[in-house]
């Protein structure tokens, strides 16, 4: 007795048209929330407490050292006395013709930054 050939092919094809069709039910169902998320403003408060000494640890030792003392840039350590924090901020958000590159703080989180860093003796 033989098989008919066809049928592996016809199961594969219904498998398909079924995936299909549950997929877009499920396309659906995040079209809807996109819209909420829309109609919200797409802004849900997500508020990340900002950390100087691990921001610091991330993205300044690369150039200042393991320890901030510094490197290819300069020792931060009693950098409050020397500039003060009006500077401090200004290096900060704009960076420095020798190298610091600026905004790599957010503006939100460039005051405390330099709190931390005119504290760092």
């Amino acid at each position: 007795m033989k098989r008919n050939p066809v049928i592996p092919y016809l199961l594969i094809c219904v498998l398909g048209i079924v995936l299909v069709f549950f997929l877009s039910v499920k396309g659906l169902g995040d079209a809807k929330e996109i819209a909420k998320e829309k109609e919200n403003g797409g802004k849900e408060k997500v508020t990340e407490k900002f950390e100087p000494e691990a921001f610091a640890k991330q993205t300044c030792i690369g150039c200042h050292g393991n320890n901030l003392e510094g490197g290819a840039g300069p020792n931060l350590h009693g950098l409050g006395a020397k500039l003060g924090k009006d500077k401090v901020k200004d290096v900060l958000a704009n960076g420095t013709s020798g190298g610091m590159p600026g905004g790599l703080v957010k503006p939100e989180n460039i005051d405390a930054m330099a709190d931390w860093l005119v504290k760092l003796k």
